[in-house]
């Protein structure tokens, strides 16, 4: 997808005491993945909220959250959504900081395998070749507790590395047995009859997706990042009052990059997201447990200093 940019109508907002004002907010490169955890962002871009602020942006829609994760670790984009695992690589990488929680997508993201084998439950993948977008937080939850929760080891199931967008294709084309995928390809996938459901993540992590920040973009724009947030507190009523508006939308762009899809097939994707942008106060103790993993698979190689990692502060004079 090629960058657009939205135009400021205004100067940012001013903002609460501790915060300076800006006469004029920072452009934002916001990085965002074309799976529906993306869409939220999507729909920010496109909902007016942003103008509003006097915010100018600068987007680039990637498949998968990691790599916008790694976008971020070059300075190449300033925000963007991933969950905890991809985070906290992150954050080993280049710092990257925590400014909200956007959504939980654990119902999103489900692992499917191809119709006609007929296996049903996760110890049945043992020897089959598993579609996984390398290095993305759903591929970590699966190799490193969904997996070996069910007796698997790496060695007894066969990755194969693609993009999300590319796996329906290769599961019709039975390249690969199964898939880790998110919507809405799962809910394609199924309605075209290509695969069947074995476990989706919410009962194993109700998969959180935040907004993170290079270290250097927050502590120069402090101002533009609070008035960015309140942006997602107005779009955030949209998913609550305006359904509809916000579900054309984002079905408008999967049609236009030629996806077929029935609008009950789509609404029933859709449907899996929960959008409420906050800064739980839990926090913390979530991502120790997501860190303890990645340390114990040596993906990580120190616990970080939440302190840096988890910027509440934000948030807080959003609502304020």
């Amino acid at each position: 997808m090629k960058r657009r940019e939205f135009l400021a109508a205004s100067g940012a907002a001013a903002l609460s005491a501790g915060m300076p004002a800006f006469a004029q907010a920072a452009t934002v490169r916001q990085g965002y993945q074309t799976n529906m955890w993306g869409m939220p962002t999507y729909y920010l871009l496109r909902s007016g909220a942003l103008e509003k602020q006097g915010i100018k942006i600068e987007e680039f829609a990637v498949p998968s959250g990691n790599i916008t994760m790694q976008q971020m670790v070059g300075r190449q984009v300033d925000l963007g959504t991933y969950a905890g695992p991809a985070f906290l690589i992150g954050h080993a990488r280049g710092g990257l900081v925590v400014i909200a929680q956007i959504e939980e997508v654990g119902k999103t993201t489900r692992v499917m395998a191809r119709k006609e084998l007929n296996l049903k439950r996760i110890e049945d993948l043992k020897g089959r070749k598993i579609a996984n977008q390398t290095g993305s937080s759903i591929g970590n939850v699966f190799a490193n507790t969904i997996a070996p929760k069910a007796g698997l080891k790496k060695e007894d199931w066969q990755e194969v590395r693609m993009n999300v967008n590319d796996m329906v294709a290769a599961m019709a084309a039975k390249t690969v047995d199964a898939m880790i995928n998110v919507e809405p390809y799962n809910a394609i996938a199924e309605a075209d009859g290509i695969a069947t459901t074995i476990m989706d993540y919410w009962n194993v992590d109700r998969m959180p997706v935040f907004m993170a920040a290079t270290p250097e973009f927050v502590e120069k724009n402090p101002g533009t990042v609070v008035a960015y947030l309140k942006a997602w507190l107005a779009v955030a009523e949209d998913f609550k009052k305006n359904p509809k508006k916000v579900s054309e939308t984002i079905y408008g762009f999967y049609t236009s990059k030629g996806y077929k899809m029935a609008p009950e097939t789509f609404a029933k994707a859709i449907a899996t997201i929960d959008v409420n942008p906050t800064f739980p106060a839990d926090l913390q103790k979530y991502m120790q447990q997501q860190a303890e993993t990645l340390l114990g698979a040596k993906t990580i190689k120190e616990m970080p200093d939440w302190k840096k990692a988890l910027r509440p502060e934000f948030m807080q004079r959003a609502r304020g």
